[in-house]
């Protein structure tokens, strides 16, 4: 992985935080894409710099605008060998869908589906018939029935069909990776609050999910030398095959 650079859009917060750090450990480029937290993004490549001497490079912006997902890959060029991307955005959509708004379900479809596949879309053309591998992530809700998680699960579940259709349609190897509880990004505030001490106590699953449980099968997908593709990993500690 050396040189090759990847493309993390929203990859500054925890989820992010732990590939980016993974990825530089391999000597790998990770190129951090923010949305508005800037000081954030920029203390991650700060902090990558210092530890293994890798400069990532920060794009600010919304991948729903064709202008970011140029810039994030153009930086990726300049940064190394264009290689791969992780769009690690999204919205947690805790909307029921008995309240749910048209605009509620046309914004977590523009979040959680539209975005990730419109970069990964421009990102396949840029590597054209070149190496790259393309890592989505979706969530346990989109694989297990969950009630209540509709808005939020129906474009995960979507965008892992997506990737089934990809990874036959492109030279380039597309996969995903279905996280669960996991105490970073969105799910942290609901640990936080208890809201998943259940699962703890009567023993579904053996404790929370770490931002480095997810971080690993993001560079598993992510090896040059990966022979796999159109998969889905679950990190989930079993809990959507018990629920």
């Amino acid at each position: 992985m050396k040189g090759k650079s990847i493309i993390l859009a929203g990859g500054s917060g925890g989820l992010g935080s732990a590939a980016a750090e993974a990825i530089a450990s391999r000597g790998g480029i990770p190129v951090v894409g923010c949305r508005g937290n800037r000081d954030r993004a920029d203390r991650l490549a700060r902090a990558l710099l210092a530890k293994y001497g890798i400069a990532a490079p920060v794009v600010a912006g919304d991948i729903l605008e064709a202008e970011t997902r140029q810039r994030l890959i153009e930086e990726s060029r300049k940064a190394g060998d264009l290689y791969g991307v992780v769009p690690l955005v999204g919205d947690p959509a805790r909307v029921p869908i008995e309240n749910a708004t048209e605009d509620d379900l046309l914004g977590s479809f523009k979040a959680n589906f539209a975005g990730p596949v419109l970069l990964a879309r421009d990102f396949a053309a840029a590597v054209g018939e070149g190496e790259g591998a393309v890592v989505f992530i979706a969530t346990m809700q989109g694989i297990g029935v969950f009630p209540g998680s509709t808005v939020y699960a129906a474009p995960k579940a979507a965008l892992i069909h997506t990737a089934r259709i990809l990874a036959k349609q492109w030279k380039i190897r597309v996969n995903v990776v279905a996280p669960g509880v996991n105490d970073a990004g969105m799910a942290q505030q609901s640990i936080r609050s208890g809201k998943y001490d259940s699962f703890i106590e009567k023993k579904v699953i053996p404790r929370f999910g770490r931002p480095e449980d997810v971080a690993r099968a993001i560079l598993f997908f992510l090896e040059p030398d990966n022979y796999t593709t159109g998969q889905v990993l679950t990190v989930d500690g079993g809990l959507s095959l018990k629920m």
